[in-house]
């Protein structure tokens, strides 16, 4: 096993927020139906996600917010489920899984995202 790539972000959950009621649309743009249905904190979380995941696949140009989408397994566990834009990317660098940690707390939200070839 390789590691192909790594990304973090940290998202300030206030700013977060404000963004949100700012353009509210922005929600349906990055967000998948099934991630909506959060609150603020694990949205603010997913979206770090998001942009951890960007940073780990190189950040180019092309990719659709609703082609990644953070779903939780029964014991909570944050899993990435990618297609279209996201898993074309990932194939292309030969990426076979994705590791994912999510965190919120004092304000702020965090994620990091691991990219692992098995080449």
């Amino acid at each position: 096993m390789a590691v192909v790539g790594v990304g973090i972000d940290v998202v300030a959950i206030s700013r977060f927020e404000e963004s949100v009621e700012r353009s509210p649309s922005f929600l349906e743009r990055v967000f998948t139906p099934l991630e909506r249905e959060l609150g603020p904190h694990s949205l603010a979380a997913r979206w770090a996600a998001k942009e951890a995941l960007a940073k780990a696949l190189g950040a180019p140009a092309g990719l659709h917010w609703h082609d990644a989408e953070i779903r939780r397994e029964e014991g909570g566990r944050p899993q990435l489920e990618v297609r279209g834009t996201v898993a074309a990317r990932a194939a292309e660098l030969g990426i076979d899984r994705f590791h994912l940690s999510l965190s919120h707390d004092a304000g702020i939200a965090s994620a990091v995202v691991i990219a692992e070839s098995d080449a």
